[in-house]
């Protein structure tokens, strides 16, 4: 399931043989006005964080995609994420807002704070 809802720009960063990172674009609507509109996300395994897998995983998805034509990133991030805030900010993503309690992990309502960046290419 999680595979069939992703676009198909999906991209992994590996050391030797092993996986340490991946990324994908899910789409964020299904209206045709809305295609160029993706859902970002990103992890690195915890022995390659710090390393800048996670910039390069996110610079590379987000050329891919605005080749797509995909012209706004979106993510979600809980608050407490001060890495992945970090690093959404540095390539360029601004806080939008928080959503309060919209996720539940742990039995436990969750705030997200959601970003987005526009491209300057795609949609222009």
């Amino acid at each position: 399931m999680w595979d069939r809802d992703q676009l198909p720009t999906r991209l992994t960063a590996r050391c030797g043989d092993e996986i340490v990172g991946w990324a994908a674009l899910s789409p964020v609507f299904r209206r045709a006005v809305y295609a160029g509109v993706a859902e970002v996300s990103v992890y690195v395994a915890a022995g390659a964080r710090g390393q800048d897998v996670g910039m390069a995983l996110l610079s590379a998805i987000m050329k891919a995609s605005e080749r797509a034509g995909i012209w706004t990133l979106q993510g979600g991030v809980f608050p407490e994420n001060t890495a992945s805030l970090a690093l959404l900010r540095k390539a360029g993503f601004r806080v939008v807002g928080t959503r309060k309690r919209v996720g539940r992990m742990d039995g436990r309502w969750r705030d997200v704070m959601l970003l987005e960046r526009r491209s300057r290419v795609a949609g222009v």
